[in-house]
């Protein structure tokens, strides 16, 4: 039988036409509905990139209506808190995450996206404050997602330079085209298995270490090095024992990501960054010049990742949370791509190539 070729990871395979969000990895560009990521995070929030991204998909892009919307699903899901928290006693934030939105029922009468929207930041701040023996903190719907997601974690409302660093975040990672985690999401919606499964879906494929599964790792390895002058050293010994660098590289950028600078710029906001941003910023030189080193050839530049770890450690979110955390941003990426997948696409079936034994004669 003849046999087609393969690509195991669909580099260069367009599945889809979508008007979501375009990555140019050429040129280090992200846009999103047709604006650039610049001019995306200085002129909106989480919430304005949701109602951008939802704008036809039974939203008008009115954010005031979105913010609206998910305040009220947040105090919708605090309700779900206590059944949450004794179903998850013990598990980590995205596999407590994957009960609570499992949790939620396809027949809620609250618009989906609003309720998953709403609900993983409230089950996140609730599970977080759990496994410090606090009690949660009931949403506030006259926040947005940024500020109430910190006051629920903190207990109090977060200083405002500290609540815009987390709403550039949001904004930053909202949607970032067709990654493994979005993908996944339209796969299940294209099945027509319902908003609320295909976000779980997504959030499952999110938890891999090599998508939203990175940031923790960068810091691990910040920790390892310790000083700049170190660096050289401690890359030079990761390579020869085959040690991937987490937040370095990306299938898509040939360039640098041009969500590194965006965040970058944000931690510089912080108060009391700059020799963190410093040693970070002289450690991301070091690890570019070794990958030049040991990978001649191959272009292989700062990810999102590298300043993601920087940004919410200074936000002082505990690294087994980062992932999670992802997943607040991210979401609204995911509802979008579902909305799209329903009313435009056909179920995804792609073919294989068989490949194993044949039966004789």
């Amino acid at each position: 039988m003849l046999q087609t070729r393969v690509d195991s990871g669909l580099d260069g395979v367009v599945v889809a036409d979508t008007v979501m969000s375009e990555v140019d990895g050429e040129a280090g560009r992200l846009i999103v509905r047709g604006h650039g990521l610049q001019e995306l995070v200085a002129n909106r929030g989480f919430e304005g990139v949701a109602a951008l991204l939802w704008a036809g998909y039974g939203e008008s892009g009115d954010e005031a209506a979105v913010r609206c919307g998910l305040g009220t699903a947040r105090v919708r899901a605090f309700a779900d808190v206590p059944r949450l928290l004794a179903a998850t006693d013990g598990l980590g934030p995205v596999e407590a995450l994957r009960v609570g939105i499992g949790m939620l029922p396809d027949s809620d009468p609250t618009p989906h996206h609003h309720l998953v929207c709403g609900a993983i930041p409230v089950f996140l701040a609730a599970l977080l404050n759990a496994r410090m023996g606090l009690s949660a903190i009931a949403p506030d719907p006259s926040l947005t997602t940024a500020q109430d997601l910190l006051r629920m974690m903190r207990g109090q409302r977060a200083g405002a330079v500290f609540e815009k660093g987390l709403d550039t975040y949001l904004a930053t990672v909202a949607d970032h085209g067709f990654n493994a985690s979005t993908f996944t999401a339209r796969v299940v919606a294209s099945t027509r298995a319902g908003l609320i499964s295909a976000v779980l879906a997504g959030l499952c494929a999110l938890k891999g270490p090599l998508h939203g599964g990175a940031p923790g790792p960068v810091l691990d390895m910040l920790d390892e090095i310790g000083e700049a002058g170190r660096a050289e050293a401690w890359f030079d010994e990761a390579f020869a024992k085959g040690t991937r660098l987490m937040g370095f590289g990306h299938r898509v950028y040939k360039v640098r990501d041009p969500r590194a600078d965006v965040l970058k710029a944000a931690v510089a906001t912080l108060p009391s960054t700059a020799g963190r941003l410093a040693f970070a910023a002289a450690v991301e030189q070091g690890a570019i010049a070794a990958l030049r080193k040991h990978k001649p050839g191959q272009r292989l530049e700062t990810n999102v990742e590298y300043y993601t770890a920087l940004l919410l450690e200074a936000l002082e979110v505990p690294r087994e949370a980062f992932t999670a955390l992802f997943a607040v941003g991210r979401v609204a990426g995911w509802c979008a791509h579902i909305f799209e997948q329903e009313t435009d696409g056909r179920i995804i079936r792609p073919q294989s190539n068989y490949v194993g034994p044949r039966p004789e004669g």
